[in-house]
């Protein structure tokens, strides 16, 4: 893992996935893109699908924020690990995100789970939600109270109703193995069902897959999945949540919207998001 795309619009949420990032990666060598992508100069629809621009200029104001953001890294987070690239591009978001993930060979992107606006009855933000849905790439999300510490505890919740291809979970080892993390699977039983044929097999499937790191199997009987992840997020010391972005409905569940009371993992434990 090398490149590493950290969007920014200059908030407070932004920054702490930044320092989040930094200190996770701090022995690594790694090179950090900040993006802001400034959707106040994006053309309109009808002009840009029929390949007409109109060249609009970046505000000196965008540009002071991010020479200012670089200044504040460099005076607090000085790392000879650590190499950074910053733009400022405007464009429709999610093809302007798409288009740099693409031409710069990003491995991870690290978002905050809130940008500028902060709404207070949202756990996810529309642009963060955008990302993790329709750009193909792993994921880190940084919830707004998370702060930094050791992965030691990776829980990774699952239904086992899908096939995991190696690619998929190659990042949740990678970072399994740099911090030597115990990866801790649960399956909650809703329903009470024991399971089928096609979970056993994809089951033993990620058994192989996990022979060589440190890992565990749980089982939740529990109607309310949410409850269910914060109880074992409680008891098992879970310092960071990985899932697979294509089961949308399971995570859609557990990251985006919480409806139960006395649910706080949404608010300080980081998500890693994996994509095919």
């Amino acid at each position: 893992m090398q490149q590493i795309l950290i969007p920014t619009d200059f908030s407070d949420n932004a920054w702490n996935a930044t320092i989040y990032a930094l200190q996770f990666f701090k022995t690594q060598n790694i090179t950090f893109h900040f993006l802001h992508i400034d959707i106040s100069l994006q053309v309109d629809d009808e002009l840009h699908y029929n390949g007409v621009f109109t060249k609009k200029e970046i505000s000196k104001e965008k540009t002071a924020n991010m020479v200012d953001w670089m200044h504040k890294i460099n005076i607090h987070y000085p790392n000879p690990n650590h190499k950074f690239r910053f733009s400022i591009r405007p464009g429709l978001f999610i093809a302007c995100f798409r288009n740099y993930v693409t031409k710069e060979n990003i491995d991870l992107i690290v978002m905050g789970t809130k940008g500028a606006s902060g709404l207070k009855e949202m756990t996810i933000g529309s642009k963060t939600g955008a990302v993790i849905k329709r750009i193909k790439c792993p994921n880190l999300v940084i919830p707004e109270e998370a702060q930094f510490t050791k992965p030691l505890n990776i829980g990774f919740p699952t239904d086992f109703n899908m096939f995991y291809k190696q690619r998929i979970i190659r990042t949740l080892l990678e970072i399994a193995n740099t911090y030597q993390s115990s990866i801790k699977v649960l399956r909650v039983a809703q329903n009470e069902k024991p399971m089928d044929k096609v979970q056993k097999t994809n089951r033993k499937h990620l058994i192989q897959y996990l022979h060589e790191i440190s890992h565990s199997f749980h089982v939740i009987d529990n109607p309310i999945l949410e409850s269910a992840l914060q109880s074992f997020v409680n008891s098992m010391h879970i310092d960071m949540v990985a899932m697979i972005a294509k089961n949308l409905n399971f995570f859609q569940r557990l990251l985006f919207k919480p409806q139960v009371e006395q649910i706080s993992y949404h608010m300080q434990i980081p998500f890693l998001v994996l994509h095919e």
